[in-house]
């Protein structure tokens, strides 16, 4: 039962989920963020103590708590031990006067896209106006976040924002720098795979698509062990027992190989 388990936990091995808080991806010149990673640790992976590896560009930083604080500008990733490396983060720093702030997670269609112009250190903006794609989309007497309650895809575009500011008389109107939004399509549940044993005895295989709605941006964790065994650090995994005697043959799509990466953005 154990080599069959410990293969599938392997190669069912998610990326750790990287977050940003507070969750804007622009910040000024000075102030620190906090940059936060989860994994997934496996069982029969905890022979070792679990530690956190960090990037930021191809540079391995000293840190393996499981967050840190930054202010330094760049593409920000982690690993947790045995999984492989999390999508990045882009981290921007500005000196400008007015900057425009957008979350660093995905918007899908449907989902609200908030959009926060800020002055330098909170101060107060004044006359404040909002452009997508040149074009003044809204206007706030002062200082005011922009939703877009359901975001649909013409709502992409370049973002920007302008306004005055008491320093300490109040300023010529400034502007903030120009920034990139894409709304994805709309993912009302994310699919992942499962795999199955059909008929029973058959060799196992990859099958068909289900959508799990909980899923979205961390997926699904499917754990298949013999006798409908449930790995006992994942009780919320779904766990499809094989037949005694089946195959195990990876369908299109799940293939387990060790990482080519070295200790440079690799696995270790």
């Amino acid at each position: 039962m154990w080599p069959l388990t410990a293969l599938l936990l392997l190669a069912t091995l998610e990326k750790p989920i990287l977050s940003l808080h507070p969750p804007w991806t622009t910040i000024f010149k000075g102030e620190r963020v906090t940059l936060k990673c989860d994994g997934y640790h496996p069982l029969l992976l905890e022979l070792q103590p679990i530690s956190t590896l960090w990037y930021l560009g191809h540079l391995l930083l000293p840190s393996h708590k499981k967050s840190i604080e930054v202010q330094t500008p760049g593409v920000y990733r982690c690993q947790t031990r045995g999984a492989p490396v999390s999508d990045p983060i882009h981290l921007s720093v500005s000196n400008d006067w007015l900057i425009l702030q957008v979350p660093y997670a995905p918007v899908f269609e449907g989902e609200p896209l908030v959009l926060r112009c800020r002055g330098w250190y909170d101060k107060v903006v004044y006359k404040l106006h909002y452009y997508h794609d040149g074009q003044a989309v809204r206007y706030f007497h002062s200082s005011a976040n922009y939703t877009v309650l359901q975001a649909r895809a013409r709502d992409s575009g370049r973002y920007q924002c302008s306004g005055t500011m008491r320093i300490p008389v109040e300023s010529a109107p400034m502007f903030s720098a120009k920034v990139a939004v894409t709304v994805q399509e709309a993912r009302h549940a994310a699919a992942v795979r499962v795999l199955q044993v059909q008929p029973r005895g058959a060799p196992l295989r990859l099958g068909r698509r289900v959508h799990s709605p909980g899923a979205r941006g961390r997926g699904a964790r499917i754990v298949l062990v013999r006798g409908g065994y449930r790995h006992p650090q994942c009780p919320e995994t779904q766990s499809v027992a094989a037949a005694p005697g089946a195959g195990f043959s990876p369908g299109p799509g799940l293939h387990h190989r060790p990482s080519s990466m070295g200790r440079s953005l690799g696995s270790w």
